[in-house]
């Protein structure tokens, strides 16, 4: 059971329109590629992924889940958004609620075993050997584990082991964390002690697993067992994270390789051209989509498909997404530019300060120029650090064409 249905909101614009699961990462592939791939590649094809917030371009994405050989007449991938009852209509209000509405899809199966996952996370991991793991230790409840750093436990929720990894406690943020083994929020329950739990919990509100499923296994003394997990990891939820794992996979030897034979990470791909690179263009250390269009120079960056970028534009250390046109003469640094946004000539983006956003400092606060999707940036404009645009806008928006770092031009209609 993926859960998918997120709405992202501490990436700012860029999940305005769009799902956190369903953002663009690492030019070609969308952040639910990568639960999706570890599904496939752990011999898991009944996948039932819930949807909520803005979900068309992620239904469009997965289809009927060819692409992860996911397209089966019984069990393979099924969209599950919320859906009005003959007695009641209601949203999912949390993780667990999300599950427990979702009952009898997953009765139809008869599971031995339910393994719980989230849809905005990147990273890989074998699935099958966790279930191993679970069945090894008869657990009734499995809980995949990291080791954090002790420093940034407090932001996680935590669980304490005995030395056969057994789960003694569990601690939901925790002011003094008593271990630095973080929960990664990917569970497997066998399919009783999980139906029980959902069940004895309906009427709480905003039902959820690290608040109140877990608790209460724990309290019922079911078997409960951590499995330490100590590959790549990445919480794309923040601004600066995403950038951050983005710039990693340009690394000369990445942490995290997308190249691997034996572990592929698959994706819902357009049939596009191949790249044009001009004579005049400079290129290094970047990823580029295909049918792309390249006049300027592209420093560390990662840019999407159909991209096309003017002569003499110079980008360094940004992420442009997939169908965006650059103009000509711009210059760029650490900016994110999310899908089918027009660029004019002559833009500057990145300058001045790294005053935070003044609207929204917990969001834009790493220095970044993020942009929205379809929005407009007229040419000859300068553009601050900590900014957020979204929509069209033209020459009048910007004072002095101007727009000072820690600003933000949200038009009518848009959400910031």
């Amino acid at each position: 059971m993926l859960l998918a249905g997120g709405q992202g909101s501490r990436l700012g614009v860029l999940t305005a329109k769009v799902a956190k699961p369903a953002v663009a990462f690492g030019g070609k592939y969308r952040i639910i590629d990568f639960p999706l791939s570890n599904c496939i590649n752990s011999g898991v094809d009944t996948v039932g992924v819930l949807t909520q917030y803005q979900p068309l371009r992620l239904n469009t994405h997965i289809g009927i889940g060819i692409p992860w050989d996911l397209d089966k007449n019984i069990g393979g991938a099924r969209i599950l958004p919320p859906y009005e009852k003959s007695t009641s209509s209601e949203w999912y209000t949390g993780t667990a609620n999300a599950i427990y509405q979702n009952l009898d899809y997953m009765e139809t199966y008869n599971p031995d075993y339910v393994l719980i996952l989230s849809g905005d996370h990147i990273y890989k991991m074998d699935y099958e050997v966790m279930l191993d793991y679970h069945k090894e230790h008869k657990a009734d409840v499995t809980i995949a584990a990291m080791p954090v750093p002790m420093e940034e436990a407090s932001r996680f929720g935590i669980v304490v082991t005995d030395d056969k990894g057994q789960i003694e406690a569990f601690e939901e943020k925790p002011a003094n964390p008593r271990s630095n083994l973080a929960s990664m929020g990917i569970y497997i329950f066998s399919w009783p002690v999980l139906k029980e739990a959902l069940v004895k919990l309906s009427s709480q509100p905003g039902c959820d697993f690290g608040k109140h499923i877990i608790p209460y296994c724990h309290e019922q003394g079911k078997r409960m067992f951590a499995y330490e997990y100590n590959g790549y990891w990445k919480d794309v939820g923040t601004l600066n994270s995403y950038w951050e794992a983005n710039m990693e996979l340009i690394d000369i030897i990445p942490e995290f390789n997308l190249y691997e034979e034996f572990w592929k990470i698959y994706t819902n791909n357009d049939i596009l051209p191949p790249q044009y690179i001009s004579s005049e263009a400079v290129i290094e250390r970047s990823i580029i989509g295909d049918g792309c269009e390249i006049y300027g120079e592209i420093h560390n960056c990662v840019i999407g498909s159909g991209v096309t970028i003017g002569k003499g534009s110079v980008i360094r250390d940004s992420i442009i997404m997939k169908d965006t046109v650059i103009g000509e003469g711009c210059v760029m640094d650490k900016a994110i530019i999310a899908e089918s946004v027009e660029v004019g000539s002559n833009v500057t983006m990145g300058i001045g300060s790294e005053l935070p956003n003044k609207f929204r400092p917990d969001i834009y606060n790493s220095g970044l120029v993020t942009v929205g999707e379809n929005s407009v940036i007229p040419s000859g404009v300068q553009i601050g650090k900590n900014t957020a645009i979204s929509g069209v806008t033209v020459k009048a928006d910007y004072r002095d064409g101007l727009m000072e770092s820690g600003e933000t031009l949200i038009k009518a209609g848009e959400r910031l």
